[in-house]
């Protein structure tokens, strides 16, 4: 297919719901990929609080869900504009943009998800093909629809040594690469979802900006060991991925309060600090149980700027653990990256659905193509 200078836009707005971020990418067939360009646009505060209620039953959630969706595809197009303009790109010369929503439910034990998109609309803005709807032919196959990045990571991060790319958004999620044996991929648990809810919860700050806050707290093991012996899903084996349907602020407070007359005696900085330390426990748990050969691990994501959380990894993994920046590619840009390449892989009929990586019957081609 004779596509315009092979040019792709990637947008995505993940689990913490802070914002939209979006990169241009040249993916040529036969060469490693480049991001042309990068944009970001914080999470309007009003929308950003809809998208975190539609993850819960609700009032007319059918109707604000449609209103909500229309409102993030304003937001892709204005991240969109934003890229054109820097790269000095006409529209009509990006092949497609990949687009992948909000998850709002994601229940692939009962055969859906969802994610809140209003792919025709974002086609009407740009005037340019929209691919979107990324998990549901994986479900539709037997598969957890997550995650989806693998087969990206393989593309730009294969080396000659096992490795693991971690990737900290509201949900950790880990794809193992080893010479000789096919992709695997998995979510791994909280990384800055639970994170965040405290944070916000005692200080106000939508984040904890560089661990800061959980740097002034010490480590409750006790309260450690009980959040992770006391979830089921962590202890499960791959295919697996979960999201703000498990791990929320109600499956923090069911725990801390099994354990109330303890936690009054603890400061909050010293339940952050854990839950820190937590994140990066079950990262290294995983991959561990999972790959014990792996030789180095790198990170992206919002949680890759978390200098705190950096050191926990490394502390717990006992490995090097190196942003995405050490090897070309920011750590912020890397899922937008890698959306503007599954619309490439879309396009091209590249199957980017791993069935060792989802558990679905066989490889698909993921997404649907909205044309501009």
């Amino acid at each position: 297919m004779n596509l315009p200078d092979n040019l792709y836009i990637g947008l995505m707005s993940g689990t913490s719901t802070d914002g939209v971020d979006g990169v241009l990418a040249r993916i040529p067939g036969d060469g490693r990929p480049d991001v042309l360009a990068e944009a970001s646009l914080p999470m309007p505060a009003a929308l950003r609080r809809e998208l975190l209620s539609l993850n819960a039953p609700g009032e007319d959630e059918l109707a604000r869900g449609a209103l909500a969706s229309a409102a993030l595809a304003e937001c892709y197009a204005q991240v969109t504009a934003e890229l054109l303009h820097t790269a000095a790109v006409d529209a009509a010369h990006i092949a497609a943009i990949g687009a992948h929503g909000q998850t709002v439910r994601h229940r692939p034990d009962l055969g859906y998800t969802i994610q809140l998109n209003a792919p025709a609309l974002l086609a009407e803005r740009t005037g340019i093909p929209v691919v979107a709807d990324f998990r549901t032919r994986d479900v539709a196959a037997g598969g957890q629809g997550a995650p989806l990045v693998p087969a990206f990571h393989a593309a730009i991060f294969a080396t000659e040594a096992p490795r693991a790319v971690l990737n900290l958004g509201g949900i950790a999620n880990v794809t193992l690469l080893a010479p000789g044996c096919p992709v695997t991929g998995f979510d791994t648990g909280p990384a800055n979802m639970l994170l965040d809810v405290w944070c916000q919860r005692h200080t106000g700050q939508p984040f904890d900006r560089d661990g800061a806050f959980a740097a002034t707290g010490t480590v409750d093991q006790n309260i450690l060991e009980y959040l992770l012996s006391s979830e089921p899903w962590l202890g499960q084996r791959p295919p697996k991925s979960t999201g703000r349907d498990l791990f929320n602020a109600a499956w923090l407070d069911a725990r801390l309060n099994a354990w109330e007359g303890y936690c009054r005696r603890l400061a909050p900085a010293d339940i952050q600090a854990t839950l820190q330390r937590f994140t990066a426990s079950t990262v290294a748990q995983a991959i561990e149980r999972e790959a014990p050969a792996t030789r180095d691990v790198l990170v992206c994501g919002g949680g890759a700027r978390n200098a705190g959380l950096m050191r926990d990894l490394a502390e717990c993994l006992n490995r090097p653990v190196v942003p995405t920046d050490d090897h070309g590619v920011p750590a912020q840009s890397v899922e937008a990256f890698a959306f503007a390449w599954l619309a490439y892989a879309h396009i091209h009929r590249i199957p980017a659905g791993l069935p060792t990586v989802t558990g679905a019957r066989g490889a698909r081609v993921l997404g649907a193509l909205y044309p501009a």
